[in-house]
């Protein structure tokens, strides 16, 4: 059953079509990743699904009762009026539970003085039912492992809402909707102010989610590992694929594929239909068999020029189509006619526009690249880490990632010797020219067009600027935009643009997905695969790490660490035995003075049970954390079903066991 459907829905702006015809339906249950090239309309649909603008034409129907949280994609304005403190905010959630508990510790005053009526204890029993079917036990830890997870630490708490910066609020904002845990939850690039931590809790948050999902986001990785459909928008519609993201690619590829041979195979058969039809047309024995021929020739290039080859071949009833279209009465086309609309019969625009790059070698690089020994990167009076030995090798991809503001930007810089190190030794190879893609495109002078910019980096005419601008979708007149003027992701083709014209043989990327829309993003990664030369990239984008590195390089505590291997071998290698000693430690379970107990009771001495549960208590929470780190690598659905089923009874136990310690421990 469909807890939302979209029927034709379309959202246009004056003149301008954003999206027309997108139609689908999301399941109760069902997680759903909604993907599309920028300025499609995404957020704009979000916005209508969520019930906050209306449609031009088409209708969307919510099931009845359902509850829908929205995450902007930026909540600035989100908390504007609100004096709350963070955790202030997060116990508003849970408003109905502390009254509950207020009403139960009025009955535990009564009963305590001697009232013991039947009446006072049937209330008392079902408050108390109420108050442990909403969590009432645990949502005080809840809270805390949700901004925990969320990267807010404890000494953030007590900040007020309105003293936020714009990412914290969108960070308090997603942590109020996992605690309301709505039937649907729709989310607007809700990875954007998230470290890689932040990132992989939250994915194991929504593995776990037991509503509807509807996500936008960039980041490939998150939607491999959190979405089970992807919903792929186009100006014209919705298409709909089963399985995560990776599985989507696999899926459209076959379906483009699939769609270019009917297509083929379509004119092939007009042609071969026209060609009877020329031979046999003037004959007097088969004139009549050609004339009928022609007749449902001239149909079905009708037909397919309104609905296109392949729902024409994808028809299972050609009279039913045929009414559809209204194309019996059609009057047949002459020979030359017919031959004319086959001509001119145009092969499907099924692959969206793509950037044209190409990273290109000039010269070849020596073998050795990059050496460093005995490294401490920083400034005079602020070292920021020191480093493992490094040996990088002409071919190889090594990825930097770690905490933002950790200091990889002047890694590179330091291997640019733009900067010196604080100590040690930085040695490049022979032969190299290194290309290097800023984060913050600084390189860029704001104030030039962007063909200007271009030629200023590379002189060329100016067809030959134009044409390079046209690989990068930058056509027509977005040739003469000022580069100040340009979005984020355009900026980043501009620079992509200029930095594949330089011939280098290796390529220090610094973040060069950001803002990219996801084609760009695939198109990027196919283009680095196929680059001949050596790559040191700075990223957040795990997907690119997983397809791109050879190498990883993490910075952590104050130093980088050199892992020879591929992503999935390193994700692996954190796994081991050796290195449990660097999984979070559990949150400890704190005793609740305030919780209700099923009666008033005298203060009793020490009961040894304590003990026992307080211990089963942390070996569950241990073990919950290791189901945790596995569902952060698993890749296959049936291992993380396995897994999300083990943590899900796990955390069963545990809310019976922090009952039972409840009872056990509160003093009266």
């Amino acid at each position: 059953m469909s807890i939302l459907t979209l029927n034709n829905l379309s959202q246009s702006f004056g003149a301008f079509d954003a999206f027309v015809g997108a139609s689908a339906s999301l399941e109760h249950g069902g997680k759903v990743g909604l993907v599309g090239p920028n300025g499609i309309g995404k957020t704009s649909l979000l916005l209508i699904l969520a019930g906050l603008a209306q449609p031009s034409q088409g209708s969307v129907h919510v099931a009845n009762g359902t509850r829908i949280g929205y995450l902007r994609q930026e909540a600035m304005t989100a908390f504007s009026q609100q004096d709350n403190t963070v955790f202030e905010e997060m116990l508003g959630v849970f408003a109905e539970v502390q009254q509950i508990e207020a009403r139960l510790r009025e009955l535990e005053h009564d009963m305590a003085a001697g009232d013991s009526s039947e009446a006072i204890l049937d209330e008392y029993g079902t408050l108390q039912e109420q108050f442990e079917r909403l969590d009432g036990y645990t949502y005080e830890v809840d809270i805390k492992r949700t901004l925990e997870g969320l990267g807010f630490k404890p000494q953030h708490w007590e900040l007020p809402l309105n003293h936020l910066s714009g990412g914290q609020k969108t960070r308090a904002l997603l942590a109020r909707l996992l605690l309301e845990k709505p039937d649907l939850l729709i989310l607007d690039e809700p990875t954007n102010h998230l470290d890689v931590d932040a990132v992989e809790w939250l994915e194991t948050r929504l593995r776990l989610w037991e509503g509807a999902l509807l996500i936008v986001s960039h980041d490939r990785y998150f939607l491999d590992r959190t979405v089970d459909t992807i919903w792929e928008m186009s100006r014209t519609g919705i298409e709909t694929y089963r399985g995560n993201y990776s599985a989507y690619l696999r899926q459209r590829q076959e379906r483009w594929e699939r769609n270019e041979a009917i297509y083929e195979q379509e004119k092939e058969r007009l042609f071969q239909e026209l060609d009877y039809v020329k031979r046999n047309i003037a004959r007097a024995s088969t004139n009549a068999m050609a004339v009928g021929r022609l007749r449902r020739l001239s149909r079905d290039i009708v037909a397919i020029r309104s609905v296109g080859f392949t729902a024409f071949k994808n028809a299972k009833n050609w009279t039913e189509l045929a009414d559809q279209l209204d194309v019996s009465g059609v009057r047949p086309f002459t020979v030359m006619e017919a031959e004319r609309e086959i001509k001119a019969l145009q092969a499907p625009n099924i692959r969206p526009p793509r950037l044209h790059l190409r990273f290109k070698t000039d010269t070849r690089s020596g073998d050795l690249v990059l050496r460093a020994r005995d490294l401490v990167i920083g400034y005079p009076d602020a070292p920021l880490f020191s480093c493992d030995n490094i040996r990088l090798e002409r071919g190889e991809r090594a990825a930097l990632i770690g905490p933002n503001g950790t200091g990889k930007t002047t890694f590179l810089k330091t291997v640019m010797n733009q900067l010196a190190p604080l100590a040690g030794e930085v040695n490049l190879g022979a032969s190299l020219k290194i290309g290097y893609f800023a984060q913050a495109h600084d390189g860029l002078n704001t104030e030039n067009t962007v063909i200007d910019e271009l030629i200023r980096h590379k002189h060329m005419p100016l067809s030959q600027a134009r044409n390079w601008l046209a690989h990068y979708l930058f056509r027509s007149d977005d040739v003469y935009k000022k580069v100040g003027d340009l979005s984020g992701g355009e900026r980043g083709k501009l620079a992509m643009a200029i930095l594949a014209l330089e011939g280098a043989n290796f390529l220090l990327l610094d973040e060069p997905t950001n803002h990219l829309d996801i084609q760009a993003q695939e198109v990027l990664q196919e283009v680095l695969e196929r680059f001949e030369g050596t790559v040191l990239l700075v990223t957040h984008d795990r997907y690119l790490v997983d397809a791109l590195a050879t190498q990883i390089w993490t910075l952590e505590a104050g130093h980088l660490h050199v892992f020879e291997g591929s992503y999935q071998e390193f994700l692996a290698a954190k796994q081991k035995p050796s290195n449990e000693a660097k999984a979070p430690a559990p949150l400890k379970v704190e005793k609740q003075p305030t919780q209700p107990t099923k009666q008033a009771k005298k203060k009793q001495k020490p009961n040894p049970a304590v003990a026992s549960l307080e211990d089963q208590i942390h070996q569950l929470e241990t073990a919950m954390n290791d189901l945790t780190m596995q569902l952060q690598v698993a890749q296959q659905p049936d291992d993380i079903w396995r897994l999300s089923e083990r943590y899900a009874q796990h955390q069963q136990q545990l809310e019976a066991l922090m009952l039972e310690w409840t009872l056990l421990a509160e003093p009266s």
